[in-house]
């Protein structure tokens, strides 16, 4: 990969989005130095850079710190985001490589299950899911990896049909290599780049799934700080403090348009192919 690259202006506005979120999440807890739920209704209101009460994004309607709920909202969408794309992209990947590898009267099972997972609206089935489980970080860990598993599960599929026909995995079953020893060393290798490419869009769907879900009441706890509960709780006064719905729209915007941007220059450089095919 030739270092000029680095320097696509996709490239480079995805790195500053995303990078934004990321020093926010990391860094403005020590900017802000209030918490995220503390009160203070002598200072409800206040707008963004006000010289009064030291705070520096404005405050809600309760007097609590918007610098420091938009961190904990930014930590706590990355990290469910985080943790959807690890767990979809291990189960897609190795149940794709698995079915594509095995093919036949297997692989049919295999896709007959992914077709009934398919079938149902995603947004739909995370909000039954949390209407039943009732609203936690696990559960809404799971409402959205439940379907998130498919698009990796189907690329890796189509790849491992491709790949085990080739001759070097006939040569290593000729050599008495079994069916998890090809696909450890020969099948899963060669799926990573799709992986990649597909973990940044998924996790840009899943902020997006996530702040819906807060949105509706149906994420997180309430007293877990969220862009989409704060989203929620801003409406209500957009004609009157606009940054209560406008700081953590921005937020969910930089982060989502940074991850899109990141994974279109991903594709471009490790599936050139179908870079071409698009321009």
């Amino acid at each position: 990969m030739q270092a000029w690259r680095f320097l696509e202006l996709k490239f480079i506005v995805g790195v500053v989005c995303l990078g934004s979120i990321v020093v926010l999440a990391l860094f403005g807890g020590l900017i802000a130095g209030h918490d995220p739920n503390e009160q203070n209704l002598l200072f409800a209101l206040e707008p963004p850079f006000g010289t009064e009460g030291g705070y520096l994004l404005g405050t809600d309607h309760l007097g609590r710190d918007l610098l420091s709920r938009m961190t904990s909202g930014a930590r706590v969408s990355l990290a469910i985001a985080g943790s959807v794309v690890v767990l979809s992209g291990v189960v897609g990947v190795l149940v794709g490589a698995l079915s594509g590898y095995l093919s036949g009267t297997r692989d049919i099972l295999i896709q007959k299950v992914v077709e009934t997972f398919w079938a149902f609206p995603p947004i739909l089935l995370a909000i039954a899911i949390l209407a039943f489980f009732g609203p936690s970080l696990t559960n809404v860990i799971i409402a959205l990896t439940i379907q998130r598993w498919i698009p990796y599960c189907r690329i890796a599929r189509a790849q491992a049909l491709m790949l085990r026909s080739r001759e070097y995995i006939s040569a290593a079953k000729i050599m008495g290599g079994g069916t998890i020893w090809v696909l450890r060393h020969h099948v899963l290798p060669n799926l990573l780049a799709s992986a990649i490419i597909i973990g940044t869009f998924t996790m840009a769907t899943a902020i997006l799934a996530e702040s819906s879900l807060s949105f509706l009441g149906l994420g997180v706890p309430p007293s877990v700080p969220t862009w989409g509960g704060m989203l929620a709780e801003g409406r209500s006064y957009i004609t009157r403090a606009w940054w209560l719905a406008v700081l953590p729209g921005l937020g969910i915007f930089l982060t989502v348009l940074g991850l899109n941007l990141l994974g279109d220059w991903l594709r471009d450089q490790l599936d050139p192919k179908a870079a071409l095919n698009l321009s």
